[in-house]
């Protein structure tokens, strides 16, 4: 991923699909946020592949079935996406974002959540009817309040 932009990268086609690419990583954390798992099949290609601390994900099925198994026993759940680096080539898209994850088992009046930070590594492609996520993996780099299980495990 490149680490340098100058001006005379940004045009608006770029802008626009800079915009479009980074919404679509927040609408990630969106549908896991709110247990919309089949609302992922619209986020990411059919033959996509997700890799996760819950193991790797190939197709819509199975990527909506890890989804709900890792995220559905928590009443709530968080993610705030952050520092989403894009580089596009054409139809062809490098991302990077850093995520805080929380999970409260209670909801709201957790004492203690589970906290995770973690960074997605992405990459998407533009299709007929618009970018779509073919390869997710997420790194963990650090946890709080880290229960001896997770959900799915």
């Amino acid at each position: 991923m490149s680490t340098t932009l100058s001006s005379t990268d940004a045009t608006p086609a770029s802008l626009t699909d800079e915009h479009v690419l980074t919404t679509l990583m927040s609408r990630l954390g969106r549908c896991l946020d709110t247990g919309d798992f089949d609302g992922l099949r619209h986020l990411f290609a059919a033959d996509a592949e997700v890799t996760t601390p819950g193991g790797t994900a190939r197709g819509h099925d199975a990527l909506v079935a890890q989804a709900r198994k890792r995220h559905s026993a928590d009443a709530g759940v968080w993610h705030s996406i952050t520092n989403p680096l894009t580089d596009i080539d054409g139809d062809e898209a490098d991302l990077r974002a850093n995520l805080l994850v929380a999970f409260a088992h209670d909801g709201p009046a957790d004492p203690s959540p589970f906290l995770l930070g973690e960074v997605y590594e992405a990459h998407a492609r533009r299709a007929a009817d618009g970018w779509r996520l073919t390869r997710l993996r997420s790194i963990p780099v650090w946890t709080l309040n880290r229960p001896d299980t997770l959900p799915g495990d």
